[in-house]
């Protein structure tokens, strides 16, 4: 044992700096968790502020505007966890087909770029692209159709935030599904061409069946964060004119904790989705390793 602990010296003082970190900038401010059940003054602190028990949640729970943005986090993020599979999985398929392997890393190169683009650039790019003089509109004024407001029609925003998300994430599950699909053994692919199938065939009968243990962990996982929205997306990209169909759990927090400095009811509020999330996290480890194999420990 202590001649291993030695061997492995190195690597836990790697390590070591992340830990420390983690530890006062993630565990260390759970004692503030004790504000959702105060009416916190930042006067008093901690000690001196009154207790309030559960009110802070009540009021939460009583609030419409709360339950909306329940709604429109679970409808937004539902919609991108399903798009995002299904043009990851569909471009994987038409990458595969390619045989000239230098166009096949070029495409793969492209779609994967966008995901190492902060929000705050992509927002900029984006309120000026969807602008009503941007050049969506304008192409579409050309064809003899009305512009859209993309950023400021209450029924279009969840859908642009859905389809923004998924063109600038989508190549990372691109990635992973093609590696998918080049670990399947050629045997396979071999046996199916003896047996008269074409490249279709092949793609229904092979590959697909072949990588849906892989979609299956990547949705049970994606699920599990299905409360996390994308906050530096909306926030960057949302408008008063909008809240009623593009507010989220995070945005509202942010509103009404930093904003507004109620933070007693923005922390119970935060506390509601930490505890969610976490279940939901809980759930999804559990489902992928009982339906996948997939395991963290």
């Amino acid at each position: 044992m202590v001649k291993r602990l030695r061997r492995d010296m190195p690597f836990h003082l790697l390590l070591l700096p992340g830990v420390v970190l983690t530890f006062i900038f993630s565990y260390l401010p759970i004692y503030g968790i004790i504000m959702a059940f105060q009416n916190y003054n930042p006067g008093l602190g901690f000690w001196g502020s009154p207790w309030a028990g559960l009110d802070n949640f009540k009021l939460v729970f009583s609030t419409p505007q709360f339950i909306n943005a329940i709604r429109n986090t679970f409808y937004i993020s539902i919609g991108k966890t399903a798009l995002q599979i299904l043009s990851s999985v569909v471009f994987a398929l038409l990458l595969n087909e390619l045989r000239w392997t230098g166009a096949k890393r070029i495409f793969q190169t492209i779609v994967y770029i966008p995901n190492f683009i902060s929000w705050v650039i992509m927002a900029g790019i984006l309120i000026n692209l969807l602008a009503s003089d941007g050049m969506l509109n304008t192409l579409l004024k050309s064809f003899g159709m009305a512009p859209v407001q993309f950023l400021s029609n209450r029924s279009v925003f969840p859908w642009t935030m859905i389809i923004t998300d998924v063109w600038k994430t989508f190549g990372f599950g691109t990635v992973v599904y093609l590696a998918a699909i080049t670990s399947i053994d050629p045997e396979l692919y071999e046996s199916a061409v003896i047996d008269g199938a074409g490249r279709w065939k092949q793609t229904l009968h092979v590959t697909l069946p072949m990588i849906i243990p892989i979609i299956i962990l990547m949705t049970v996982l994606a699920l599990g964060n299905v409360l996390n929205v994308g906050f530096d997306q909306i926030y960057n990209l949302y408008s008063p004119a909008v809240y009623t169909t593009g507010d989220i759990i995070d945005t509202f927090v942010y509103r009404l904790g930093l904003q507004n400095g109620k933070f007693a009811i923005g922390t119970a509020v935060g506390l509601f989705k930490s505890v969610i999330s976490c279940t939901l996290i809980s759930a999804s480890l559990y489902i992928a390793y009982k339906v996948a194999n997939y395991r963290v420990f």
